[in-house]
């Protein structure tokens, strides 16, 4: 496939839209509204315990409270691992000694670029959060049958959380 046309439609702070064309060299084509994102850094912070720590935030777009691992988005210049050190601290004020990178993945890959790449902290140190203007943030920590239930019964509803839980649990806890 090669792309022969992109074109601007909205452009904000997070993201932009592109109305995009593509052909391959035997004349399909496809036509796409495309979410061009930098991408998102995730952190699963666990500690000596086993136990993770969720953040508790209203999303405007479920129009709902979501129980989440902490995340954001890459800041021009940022690679994943410091757009995530950087995250943490802003929205649960721990920093984490050591870090390993769990998976990375396209959410939504049908019309949004955006690439999450989670990571596990762990030797957390405590602190203070440094939240944005528009974040209420509550942050707790569960242990993993907590969040097992959770998922069962819908309370986690968000997909890089549930991602990163499973794929922890299973390759590295």
């Amino acid at each position: 496939m090669k792309i022969v046309s992109s074109r601007v439609r909205y452009c904000s702070k997070l993201f932009t839209v592109t109305e995009d064309h593509a052909k391959d060299a035997r004349g399909f084509e496809i036509k796409r509204s495309i979410v061009r994102h930098a991408g998102s850094a995730v952190m699963l912070a666990a500690d000596e315990r086993k136990q993770i720590l969720l953040v508790r935030q209203y999303r405007l777009a479920v129009d709902g409270n979501l129980w989440e691992l902490p995340a954001g988005r890459l800041d021009p210049g940022e690679n994943p691992l410091q757009a995530a050190k950087r995250e943490l601290v802003e929205e649960t004020g721990y920093r984490a000694r050591r870090w390993k990178k769990l998976i990375s993945f396209y959410p939504s890959p049908g019309y949004v670029s955006e690439k999450m790449t989670i990571f596990l902290a762990t030797d957390l140190t405590a602190g203070e959060a440094q939240p944005m203007d528009d974040e209420q943030i509550e942050c707790r920590w569960f242990r993993t049958k907590e969040i097992e239930g959770m998922i069962r019964a819908n309370r986690i509803r968000d997909s890089k959380t549930i991602i990163g839980y499973f794929v922890w649990r299973r390759w590295f806890m």
